[in-house]
């Protein structure tokens, strides 16, 4: 399985950040670890939203949408 997730910080809840993953939890783990360099000035991260996909082609394309503008305002009306 594959996943597509978004996080929300917990100290500064207005930054979000969308990824994609083959292990959530080593993931998340690493955004609140600080070995990510694009979360580790937001830490810590809760997760809000993930969705599993069979292959990792489409969450990866799932990943795309949620960054672009329509993305952003549908995870941002339904999904945060």
């Amino acid at each position: 399985m594959f996943y597509t997730y978004l996080l929300r910080s917990e100290s500064h809840p207005t930054e979000t950040y969308t990824g994609s993953t083959s292990d959530l939890r080593n993931r998340l783990s690493d955004h609140n670890s600080g070995r990510s360099s694009h979360t580790k000035n937001f830490m810590p991260w809760r997760l809000v939203f993930y969705a599993a996909f069979p292959g990792k082609l489409l969450a990866e394309k799932f990943e795309r949408y949620l960054k672009s503008g329509s993305g952003r305002a549908f995870a941002k009306m339904h999904l945060l």
